[in-house]
Formats: structure tokens, sequence, C-alpha cells
């Protein structure tokens, strides 16, 4: 398993509701929601290519 890098991250109290709210709706930690998240903006802004480690981009659920 690759090895990991932690650091503190301080959030304001409704961020961090609302990504706990998302993090569950989608069945992750919200530690993989927010590492979930970087990874995605990373590469839609083509700082990081795609890779075989990472997960498998997720589509958005449908807000009709």
């Amino acid at each position: 398993m690759a090895q990991r890098k932690s650091f503190l991250l301080r959030l304001d109290p409704v961020t961090h509701e609302a990504l706990e709210r998302w993090a569950s709706a989608d069945l992750r930690s919200l530690n993989s929601q927010i590492e979930f998240l970087l990874r995605r903006a990373l590469q839609d802004a083509g700082r990081l290519k795609p890779t075989a480690a990472a997960p498998p981009p997720q589509t958005e659920p449908n807000q009709e």
C-alpha cells in the first residue's frame, strides 16, 4: 500500500459538517472524501495525471 502523509487541516464548523454529510452520503470516511475531492480538483486543473492507483472517478448523482 502507498505510504500516506498526515497533516492538520483546520476547517470552519459549517464546512466540516457539510463535508461529513457528503462523505456519509457517499459511504466514505471524512478523510477519504477530502482526499477524493482534492484528487479530482487536481486532475480537473491538470495538476495531477490519473494513475492506476487512483480510484475511478464517480459521477455526481442526478439532482432533479
